[in-house]
């Protein structure tokens, strides 16, 4: 038994947008009270993380190291067809995930007390970006 439902983020530009609401809302309303929940993002220039949601101040550190890791506008990079935030979006992307597992316990996510499912978003215009969300029994 598994319930599906697909999660649509309108995102204003680069930043973590806390997504974890939109799935805990989802999973306590599937039904399954044991099991496990899979959050897949269907983009190669947006990604997921788990991160701290407590203090802001954690979310904007991430970023900053992010952007040090994959600046635009490196001399090396080739794949420059959608600007200059293209190819550091691919390369942040890569070094995030573009899924999470998460264990559903009494219909519920199972988090920590300060952990938060974030939608990445690596390029500077604003998307629409799309999550698959599945959970399964078991």
């Amino acid at each position: 038994m598994g319930a599906r439902c697909t999660l649509t983020i309108e995102t204003r530009g680069p930043g973590l947008y806390e997504v974890t609401s939109k799935v805990a809302s989802f999973v306590s309303s599937c039904g399954i009270r044991e099991g496990l929940c899979v959050v897949f993002c269907r983009h190669t220039s947006a990604s997921l993380v788990i991160q701290e949601n407590a203090d802001p101040s954690a979310r904007r550190d991430l970023e900053t190291f992010l952007e040090r890791l994959a600046p635009e506008g490196a001399s090396w990079h080739t794949h420059t067809a959608e600007g200059p935030d293209d190819m550091p979006s691919h390369l942040r992307s890569a070094l995030t995930k573009t899924s999470e597992t998460f264990i559903v316990e009494g219909g519920r996510l199972l988090l920590g007390p300060w952990q938060g499912l974030f939608l990445c978003e690596h390029r500077r215009a604003p998307h629409t970006r799309t999550l698959e969300v599945k959970v399964l029994a078991g």
